[in-house]
């Protein structure tokens, strides 16, 4: 079990009624958009639905903003829609997950998730199971790397972009871990004609600096795009190297 340093008490008396209403927001924005969602998928489809789970995403990552977090996002670089992205990405925490989804909404964003999260979370689970996400047994590498499989062929058939975390867990004190390259592997080799996009991810950790609750408070994220890299210009090793590289050169 993870221990986590105490919090300073002159923040803690400002964090703990932050964090209850953080929580609270959140939490109904889950359970509100739940229904929204099924409706959405059961009447209009898939674009409704896409529609529906943008402005989730835009509101939960609004929502951090009760614990005076900023959220800044960083791109000079143009998208081309036409081909599907692989969004290769370091993993802080939870709270990275919906501005991922916002900000790059344009591409359709999908996401490799352990299976665990497509059940018993409102929306979260919904969105997982029905919008186009890779759920992958952790301990089941057979199922995880044909489940990926099928995932490319969608982003690759539909035009799409799948998020991937190669680090395979979040980390909790913003260090990054080892890349596995399994992964953007098998999603390189069906998505042959993919766009690779890295992407570093800054204090997005802090949030549960002292863990859960009270979530720290002030906190400045920063998600930040590198020049994208067409999949089909270079080996895999190279590729691999290169994006882990670029991803790991701008965390903080």
């Amino acid at each position: 079990m993870t221990k986590h340093k105490k919090m300073p008490l002159g923040k803690s008396l400002l964090a703990y009624p932050l964090s209850v209403l953080f929580y609270l927001v959140y939490g109904l924005l889950l359970c509100v958009f739940h229904p929204i969602q099924w409706v959405s998928l059961k009447v209009g489809g898939y674009k409704a639905h896409k529609k529906t789970v943008d402005v989730l995403n835009g509101l939960l990552t609004l929502s951090l903003c009760v614990l005076g977090t900023r959220v800044k996002f960083i791109n000079k670089y143009k998208f081309d829609n036409s081909v599907p992205h692989i969004i290769v990405s370091n993993h802080q925490s939870t709270h990275e997950i919906s501005p991922l989804g916002w900000f790059f909404r344009k591409l359709h964003p999908k996401y490799v998730a352990k299976k665990e999260l497509g059940k018993g979370l409102p929306s979260v689970s919904f969105n997982l199971k029905y919008g186009g996400s890779a759920l992958i047994d952790r301990k089941d590498a057979r199922q995880a790397l044909s489940e990926i499989g099928k995932f490319a062929k969608y982003l690759k058939a539909n035009k799409r972009s799948g998020i991937i975390f190669p680090e395979g867990t979040r980390s909790r004190d913003g260090q990054p871990k080892r890349f596995s390259e399994n992964g953007l592997k098998i999603l390189t080799k069906f998505a042959s004609n993919a766009v690779v996009i890295p992407v570093s991810i800054n204090n997005s950790w802090k949030l549960w600096e002292y863990g859960q609750f009270p979530m720290n408070i002030g906190v400045k994220m920063t998600i930040e795009t590198h020049e994208p890299i067409a999949a089909a210009d270079k080996s895999f090793e190279e590729l691999f190297a290169e994006v882990e590289q670029k991803v790991k050169s701008k965390i903080n």
